[in-house]
């Protein structure tokens, strides 16, 4: 807490900080700042109130520099169980009631499993075979809200934010990532994230490796097939170098190859030991070549793995991923890299049910990301925490009791609170 607080820069917002993020850990339903003001400090409530709401909602300080604290202090801890298996890019939604918060617009939202009214954050995390950590953490702003000056006023978002898609601010993370010399690992990505062929020449751009999913309609050159070179045409005139399709030599979508494939290319892989039994499935690995827009280049994409599953039962393949990992890579190690992604369905499930990731109820940019960037410190913390225990052992129970709240105090905004004048 301590390198916290110095990371947040002024000595007035270290007393804050560490309160902000003690109330996150304790007990509650609601982690918003006026609920955690009342356990904190039930005999000065308004005060307390007041200092935490500052330091979320209007402290200057810096997220990138507070996150890095975070990272620095808790991948020590995990490094120490075991090396970084994977960065894994994410987002994840919050259901939010009208147009005024920041960010907010209909849109998918995962945590729903549909178009809802929500704002969408896009993250990107570390992790181990045992524990995960968010490292970064942004606010994706719909273009509607980045061509609205007056929006982009009132909620402070900063002159310097402008639209990008959810894959473009994956890749700036990735990218400040591998500028503060993060330990690096293969990229994980779900196909919202996979489909984009620009998301993935920028990871091997940047010299890492990737094992992405990809949608069943993409397509690709089956294996040992290329894209020819353009027939030479006839009389003068400079030859052409871009590549070639016609009617007998096209690409075909994954699905369509997977299956093409003999039985015999599918196999029976466990990747990990689950709540009550062994997770398996049927999996095939095949080296292709993406064919995305590949008759506008000069050189066809490099060879890569294309993994497919087709679970037992199912009338067709079900997932497909493409990966630069190894031509030597086992199939049984593309598999567990790809089903890796499961780890931090935990991290946004304690987030968002145990501290608070999704309560802050400000409208503001700088208040958003500041009350996200505290949960994840405080995440931080229950990580760090539980790398002093073997991973069979239930010793992450924190056992933290709060304050009772005065009986007679009703957060704003409650439906039985009192008339005001």
């Amino acid at each position: 807490m301590d390198g916290l607080a110095k990371a947040a820069g002024h000595v007035d917002r270290r007393a804050p900080l560490k309160a902000y993020c003690t109330g996150l850990l304790l007990p509650g339903e609601r982690k918003s700042v006026e609920p955690m003001a009342a356990r904190l400090a039930p005999d000065n409530i308004r005060r307390t109130h007041q200092s935490l709401h500052h330091l979320v909602a209007d402290a200057p300080w810096s997220d990138e520099a507070l996150l890095a604290t975070v990272r620095s202090s808790v991948l020590l801890g995990m490094k120490a169980n075991g090396p970084l298996v994977a960065w894994i890019i994410d987002d994840t939604g919050f259901v939010k009631k009208g147009t005024h918060s920041v960010g907010v617009a209909r849109q998918y939202c995962g945590q729903v499993g549909k178009q809802e009214n929500c704002r969408v954050a896009v993250s990107l995390s570390v992790t181990t075979h045992q524990a995960s950590l968010p490292i970064a953490w942004r606010l994706y702003l719909p273009e509607s809200w980045a061509k609205d000056g007056e929006r982009r006023k009132q909620t402070g978002v900063p002159a310097e934010i402008a639209f990008q898609t959810k894959p473009a601010i994956a890749l700036e993370q990735i990218r400040q990532a591998v500028e503060q010399q993060v330990p690096s690992a293969p990229v994980l990505a779900d196909a919202a994230y996979g489909n984009d062929t620009q998301f993935r020449e920028g990871i091997t751009g940047l010299e890492l490796r990737y094992v992405v999913g990809v949608h069943e309609n993409m397509t690709v050159w089956r294996p040992g097939e290329t894209p020819r070179p353009k027939p030479r045409r006839k009389g003068k005139g400079r030859p052409p170098t871009r590549l070639h399709r016609d009617a007998q030599h096209q690409p075909v979508a994954v699905k369509q190859l997977a299956l093409g494939l003999p039985e015999q290319a599918w196999r029976t892989v466990v990747w990990r030991e689950g709540t009550r039994h062994r997770l398996k499935s049927r999996f095939a690995a095949v080296r292709i070549r993406p064919a995305h827009r590949d008759e506008k280049r000069h050189q066809p994409y490099p060879e890569e793995w294309l993994l497919m599953e087709w679970p037992a039962g199912e009338p067709d393949p079900t997932k497909y991923w493409l990966s630069t990992l190894p031509m030597q890579t086992r199939l049984t190690a593309l598999v567990r890299l790809a089903k890796h992604r499961w780890i931090i369905e935990r991290d946004y499930e304690e987030l968002k049910q145990e501290l608070g990731l999704g309560h802050y109820e400000g409208r503001g940019w700088r208040g958003f990301h500041h009350h996200a960037t505290l949960s994840i410190a405080a995440y931080g913390f229950l990580v760090l925490e539980r790398t002093r225990f073997s991973p069979s052992t239930r010793g992450s129970r924190l056992e933290l009791r709060a304050t009772k709240i005065p009986p007679h105090f009703q957060p704003r905004g409650s439906p039985r609170a009192r008339r005001t004048a």
